[in-house]
């Protein structure tokens, strides 16, 4: 069983299983755990009735326990897509961040929990050899389903220590905005550009909701100064400098 030197516990979780078609990971995804404590959620995470589970969480002060083995299949990022592929489960490690989330008052990730997540994120990156565009929020695999874990969540932290793909936004500007409802070859030309990336996204020429729900997640990421589902010009020139980059 492959652990993290950095977990202070291990607790086995139920639900997993053998990665399908995989022998390593190669990606990382964070999510938040949405509940009220990080008791509650490690419980739940090791409920064979929740049908979910993770490879480790992050309490509020940082204490770190693992679930499940990196070299097994975790049940965390549920429905999703990256760069083609809708199984990230079997190509992830899933990493449960402690927060009640947006709709439970949503507070501030805490220092020592933040530079808990930064030591574990660099250690299972440097044992798989990660990308730093492969480490990647539950809301950028499943834009339409999660929010987490939220535009709160320091990247550009993580980034400056090393793990993370990350440039500075674009500053808010006038100009064009793309929005709901629009149709035509600048929605195209944008749905391409997320698509490079790796959002899970068509390519249809319409701004439909899949489209609104990958711009929100795509703001929560990289330009959380305000999260709204409008693709303005400082939306766009962020995601060209993370292309160019």
């Amino acid at each position: 069983m492959i652990r993290s030197p950095l977990a202070a516990q291990f607790v086995l979780a139920p639900n997993l299983e053998p990665r399908k078609g995989r022998a390593h990971p190669d990606m990382l995804v964070l999510h938040y755990t949405g509940m009220e404590s990080a008791a509650e959620a490690l419980a739940w995470l090791c409920n064979p009735a929740s049908r979910v589970s993770c490879h480790y969480l992050v309490d509020e002060a940082g204490f770190i326990t693992q679930m499940v083995g990196e070299e097994m299949r975790a049940w965390h990022a549920g429905q999703s897509s990256w760069e083609g592929e809708t199984d990230s489960n079997s190509r992830s490690i899933g990493i449960e961040i402690h927060n009640p989330g947006h709709t439970l008052g949503y507070p501030d990730f805490p220092e020592a929990q933040m530079r808990a997540v930064i030591a574990l994120c660099k250690d299972i990156a440097g044992r798989h050899d990660i990308a730093p565009r492969r480490m990647l929020a539950h809301s950028d695999v499943a834009p339409l389903r999660k929010a987490d874990p939220g535009e709160k969540f320091d990247w550009a932290w993580l980034h400056r220590d090393g793990i993370g793909h990350w440039v500075p936004p674009a500053a808010a500007s006038g100009g064009p905005v793309l929005q709901l409802g629009d149709r035509g070859e600048a929605v195209e030309a944008l749905q391409s550009m997320f698509a490079l990336y790796g959002y899970g996204i068509a390519i249809t020429g319409e701004y439909d909701r899949l489209t609104r729900a990958v711009v929100i997640a795509f703001q929560r990421h990289f330009r959380q100064s305000k999260v709204d589902g409008i693709a303005d010009r400082a939306t766009v020139e962020t995601l060209r400098r993370l292309l160019a980059a």
